[in-house]
């Protein structure tokens, strides 16, 4: 063999070593750090959660562990995150997996339609996902029921049953009652409080009008002679004790009480 050819054969076996990179052998999980799990043909419950150009075991581990997960996946420069193993049902060998991580080639990071799995090192105990196909999936609003009816002729007919939302969707609404009920309570306090401060300013009016009443009659008495009422309705008492005049006898056409006819009183007249 000629040194041409021996080095042509050295060139091609750098250029497939350098071209695919066997995935590392899975390792027990470590609290902590990464370590890989497996290579598998799908992702599971897993999300896609990052693009890196520079992708690596150690940046897509890194990013799920920082974000709280506990497995994450890699191929070439997406990564994904999540709670459990894919289902071991979807386990392949590890020459699957051959792609070079972008950011560090010694690394795999997946294959063609291959992922690699990691630990992140959140939690050394992790379930897996189940099984494909064995998980019937639902919708947030109708759900909608199949089920199969083999005919006599080997066909079957499928029906559907729609299930609507229940009423619970609409327990966020505003409470119509409750609204009502305040609006009501609302009207009558404000109707008290206009109807007391009317009866009140009336009493204080007819207080008023009674209290100028009573002055001016006062003010008519007193003018014309007379006293003026008191405040025990406009009559006087008065002891007659008081006046030597009520003490005498008043009376038209009778003797005055003020002179002695008990001596007799000569009286001289001219003839």
């Amino acid at each position: 063999m000629s040194f041409r050819q021996i080095a042509v054969v050295a060139v091609l076996a750098l250029a497939s070593v350098s071209t695919a990179t066997k995935e590392k052998a899975p390792q027990s999980p470590i609290v902590g750090t990464d370590t890989v799990h497996g290579c598998y043909k799908s992702v599971g419950t897993m999300k896609k959660l990052n693009t890196d150009n520079f992708n690596s075991q150690g940046a897509c581990a890194g990013f799920c562990r920082k974000n709280n997960y506990v497995v994450g996946a890699s191929n070439s420069v997406d990564c994904w995150c999540g709670d459990e193993y894919p289902n071991k049902a979807d386990l392949v060998d590890d020459d699957q997996c051959t792609e070079p991580c972008p950011g560090f080639g010694d690394d795999a990071c997946g294959g063609l339609d291959t992922y690699t799995v990691y630990n992140t090192g959140k939690r050394v105990s992790v379930g897996e996902a189940a099984e494909p196909g064995s998980s019937s999936s639902s919708s947030a609003g109708a759900s909608k029921t199949s089920s199969v009816t083999n005919a006599p002729a080997s066909t079957s007919d499928t029906i559907e049953t729609i299930t609507a939302p229940s009423d619970s969707d609409n327990k966020g609404g505003p409470n119509v009652a409750g609204i009502a009920a305040g609006v009501v309570v609302g009207v009558v306090v404000v109707s008290a409080v206009l109807g007391g401060g009317f009866f009140w300013m009336r009493r204080k009016r007819n207080a008023e009008i009674e209290e100028e009443h009573r002055r001016n009659a006062a003010v008519n008495a007193f003018i014309s002679g007379g006293k003026p009422p008191s405040s025990s309705g406009g009559l006087s008492m008065s002891d007659s004790r008081l006046d030597p005049v009520m003490n005498r006898r008043m009376s038209d056409g009778s003797i005055a009480d003020n002179q002695d006819y008990s001596r007799r009183i000569l009286r001289v007249t001219n003839a």
